[in-house]
């Protein structure tokens, strides 16, 4: 386990190696990547039971994280190399013809870490059940974690995978949504409000937690919190408030970064916002 001083590093590298990704191919999601690196660091070296060095894709007695919202890959690839599922150089391949680092995770190619092709929205939480229902079924004592926006939630699988959850009192699972507020075409509550999302949630059966997603030690905490709240006949879902486009100011809290890559000069801007702490590829 890292401390949150050394997570607060990692996350400024990951976010440099998002802005430089998306820029270098001038494509890519950069809003919600940024907005969601300090749950996925803290995730991954720190709550998670995961070991980059054991890969295997059945996962057993090893928890699993799976992406929903995969359009935000590149804070997954960048947090994944960094943790030492495959060589930190490969984040200069990010989106190029014939790379294992797609625009969404996929995995014919066979990528350390990716379990299932993601992206498109509402699947996630389904899959995730899937993965958690089968554990509980081979007595493997660890957890399923999942990541969604909060735009997905306009998808109707989502709520049918939600009653399921709790019907079937899959209590080894803890999701999460990026309330971040934006999705592609605008603030969500012009394209679509979704009203109380603690109260839907506990509506269908869920334990809901909330928490602040760019406080390090926020995050740390909420996590440990959720997995206390595990094993109790529920899924556990933390509604983690974000700002999209987090640590570079440019981008912050518009959905006009949702899917827009920086220019040189943008960059630079960037860059010059966060501190370059292991080392750039």
């Amino acid at each position: 386990m890292s401390t949150t001083a050394e997570l607060q590093k990692i996350a400024s590298q990951v976010r440099r190696d998002i802005v430089r990704m998306v820029h270098a191919v001038n494509s890519g999601h950069p809003g919600g990547s940024l907005g969601c690196t300090d749950y996925i660091v803290a995730l991954y070296f720190n709550a998670m039971n995961v070991k980059a060095d054991q890969w295997s894709m059945d996962g057993v007695n090893e928890d699993l994280f799976f992406l929903s919202n995969g359009h935000i890959s590149p804070v997954w690839y960048s947090v994944l190399s960094r943790k030492g599922f495959f060589p930190v150089a490969e984040l200069a391949t990010f989106r190029k013809l014939d790379s294992r680092l797609q625009g969404h995770p996929t995995t014919h190619e066979g990528l350390p870490g990716i379990r299932v092709a993601s992206g498109s929205l509402g699947q996630g939480l389904s899959v995730a059940l899937g993965a958690a229902q089968a554990k509980k079924l081979n007595n493997d004592p660890s957890l399923v974690y999942t990541l969604h926006g909060d735009g997905e939630l306009q998808e109707g699988q989502i709520w049918e995978a939600a009653m399921y959850a709790a019907h079937h009192k899959i209590d080894n699972i803890i999701s999460a949504i990026d309330v971040n507020g934006q999705q592609i075409d605008g603030p969500t509550e012009k394209v679509m409000n979704l009203g109380n999302l603690r109260m839907k949630w506990e509506a269908f059966g869920w334990d809901v937690m909330e928490m602040e997603g760019n406080d390090m030690q926020a995050v740390v905490d909420g996590l440990a919190k959720a997995k206390s709240m595990t094993g109790k006949g529920k899924p556990v879902m933390i509604l983690m408030t974000t700002s999209m486009g987090k640590g570079v100011d440019f981008m912050e809290g518009t959905h006009k970064w949702h899917g827009v890559a920086p220019n040189d000069a943008e960059l630079a801007n960037a860059l010059g916002q966060l501190e370059e702490t292991l080392g750039d590829y």
